[in-house]
């Protein structure tokens, strides 16, 4: 059942995708986003990828090739948020995710499946969530290795599911140009083409030691291990991703959850229970990152898609699950909602700030340094056994 836990998550267009979403004028047109009169195209509908439009293309030739397409400006801060978001709805499944670009992810899922299912169903509901919360596409490629998932995404485009299980890697690998092997660029690519290595299985079936004559060592010892499908890596979780345009490093300034329920709730200690499972997620995320946050915010959006959201600051920032929690309840409470039918509800923990920076005392009074050992002693069993391992009781079920 875990012989393919490695999923790799592509966003369909993402960029296209994100700001034509909330304008269904443009969903059946060519669409160009960026660019400008003198710039280069940031992304691409695949109606435009249809006339030859790349991203990276400078605008004037991006034009030329379609010029019935639609130019919209980009807006850094909104797929700066849908990609957060989408980050949290991978760490929902699973603590194990490296982001790898704004658009991307790899996620290692043998710890989640007593909960969520087969690999392939993990790989189905994230496309689900992802579609319903916030109106995109994904492609997931699942396989053994990173860059087996990786191939597999690509072939799943778009809006797919594509599994290699490890039987069927071979016949998968050695059909495909070596060019688009993980890691290999245009110039590694002309140089094994002039050697004659053509596709992945020429690269597979040369002798390694004529490998490593023709293009080095370690990148023939590399080129080859790529071609069986024996890459070695492994999916490591990333505690700090930049979300932003062109790159950075500052650490997350807040961190969240959110869920859609699969029908329209209105009964309180439903959405409670939803509220504390989401709480765990956010608080044991904050803990790995080793961070302790102050204001509390809670989300919750209506069956006609009203959003409210309500925030309350506490005397001193925690990661305590339980206290997180008792804030998170009271404003949900202070709405006064009455059999108010909801969609959606979220958590989110902001002001965040290191966690050996809040006075010790603060955070592990006599009673919360019960409820700090309990959340550690989940945590190591989370990280052994899988997040579905401890449970509150009422999450049971």
């Amino acid at each position: 059942m875990t012989d393919t836990p490695v999923l790799h998550v592509d966003m369909d267009a993402f960029y296209a995708s994100v700001a034509t979403r909330d304008r269904p004028e443009l969903h059946d047109v060519p669409v160009i986003v960026g660019g400008g009169h003198r710039g280069v195209v940031l992304s691409a509908n695949y109606l435009a990828r249809e006339y030859g439009v790349r991203s990276g293309m400078p605008s004037a030739r991006a034009r030329r090739l379609c010029p019935q397409a639609v130019t919209v400006s980009p807006e850094h801060e909104v797929f700066g948020t849908v990609s957060a978001a989408v980050v949290e709805t991978f760490r929902r499944i699973t603590p194990v995710v490296e982001v790898v670009s704004i658009d991307e992810a790899f996620l290692d899922v043998r710890g989640s499946v007593r909960r969520w299912g087969s690999p392939v169903e993990i790989a189905e509901r994230i496309r689900a969530t992802v579609h319903d919360e916030q109106g995109i596409t994904c492609s997931v490629g699942v396989a053994a290795s990173i860059s087996v998932a990786k191939l597999a995404s690509r072939r799943a485009k778009p809006d797919g599911v594509v599994v290699v299980p490890p039987e069927e890697v071979t016949t998968f690998l050695h059909p495909l140009d070596v060019g688009e092997l993980y890691g290999v660029g245009e110039k590694t690519r002309a140089m094994l083409h002039r050697l004659g290595l053509v596709t992945v299985g020429d690269v597979a079936h040369t002798p390694l030691r004529t490998l490593q004559r023709a293009v080095g060592h370690a990148v023939g010892s590399h080129l080859h291990e790529l071609a069986w499908g024996l890459d070695r890596r492994e999916v490591v979780a990333k505690q700090t991703p930049v979300f932003g345009i062109g790159g950075g490093a500052d650490p997350e300034k807040s961190m969240g959850a959110q869920q859609t329920f699969s029908r329209d709730v209105d009964d309180r200690e439903v959405v409670l229970r939803e509220m504390l499972a989401l709480t765990g997620t956010v608080s044991r995320r904050m803990r790995v990152a080793e961070v302790a946050g102050r204001t509390v915010t809670i989300t919750v959006r209506f069956a006609d898609f009203t959003t409210l959201t309500r925030s309350r600051t506490m005397p001193e920032a925690t990661d305590v699950t339980q206290d997180l929690y008792r804030t998170a309840v009271g404003l949900f409470d202070a709405l006064g909602l009455q059999r108010a039918r909801l969609r959606l509800v979220g958590v989110r923990v902001e002001g965040l700030v290191p966690r050996e920076s809040v006075h010790r005392q603060a955070l592990l009074g006599e009673r919360e340094h019960g409820w700090s050992d309990a959340d550690r002693a989940v945590d190591r069993a989370a990280r052994r056994f899988g997040n579905a391992a401890v449970r509150p009781a009422s999450l049971l079920g």
